[in-house]
């Protein structure tokens, strides 16, 4: 398990949930739309920690977004305790 923290929450993520998962856990209001990596309205910043990226489309990351460490919080898994921020990107 690992420990991902919102600005002022912190949540322990089991290894099966994503990013997305862990925010709504945490009742922390993150924009949503397919839950399946397609629209990118969950897009969070990565401050800290390692993750895997689950299968999204390349349309709504960027090369900036992926080399600024912008991920889609519905296809996220921790893979090491995080730090993510949710501010405009």
């Amino acid at each position: 398990m690992f420990t991902v923290k919102f600005m002022r929450h912190t949540y322990v993520c089991r290894p099966e949930e994503n990013l997305l998962e862990a925010a709504r856990k945490c009742h922390i209001p993150l924009p949503v739309g397919c839950c399946s990596g397609g629209c990118g309205m969950c897009k969070v910043k990565v401050v800290e920690g390692a993750f895997t990226l689950g299968i999204c489309s390349k349309a709504v990351l960027s090369e900036w977004d992926r080399e600024a460490n912008c991920v889609l919080a519905c296809k996220t898994y921790p893979s090491s305790d995080m730090e993510v921020t949710l501010e405009s990107i």
